[in-house]
């Protein structure tokens, strides 16, 4: 079953979780559609990646680590978007905002021993 339950720091990670999977919606679906490929293309490219995590749910801690790894790779998209695209460089910033506090949540939610 659950291993553990669900802290306030991993509801702030699920959270960013959440909002960069709907920031990717609206940025690649809505506000900055792509100019030279299809835009089911470019939300299957940015979205489908933040729902495989979704079959380790269960474990909240361990869906959490998967998706801080997968951020990485959207934390170097929104620092590029945010020096080659000045158009979208609040968009691309609240992306990097966004995988922080996601990575961030990570590292506050490790548990150190006791010494």
């Amino acid at each position: 079953m659950n291993s553990s339950p669900v802290t306030n720091t991993d509801r702030i990670g699920l959270g960013a979780w959440a909002a960069l999977g709907l920031l990717q919606i609206a940025w690649h679906g809505w506000l900055f559609p792509p100019q030279t490929m299809p835009v089911w293309l470019a939300l299957a490219i940015t979205v489908v990646p933040l729902l495989l995590p979704l079959s380790a749910l269960r474990k909240v801690r361990r869906a959490l680590l998967w998706t801080g790894i997968l951020s990485l790779f959207y934390f170097c998209h929104g620092v590029a978007e945010a020096w080659s695209a000045p158009d979208e460089r609040a968009i691309a910033s609240l992306e990097i905002v966004l995988t922080l506090l996601l990575i961030g949540t990570l590292g506050a939610g490790v548990r150190r021993p006791r010494t």
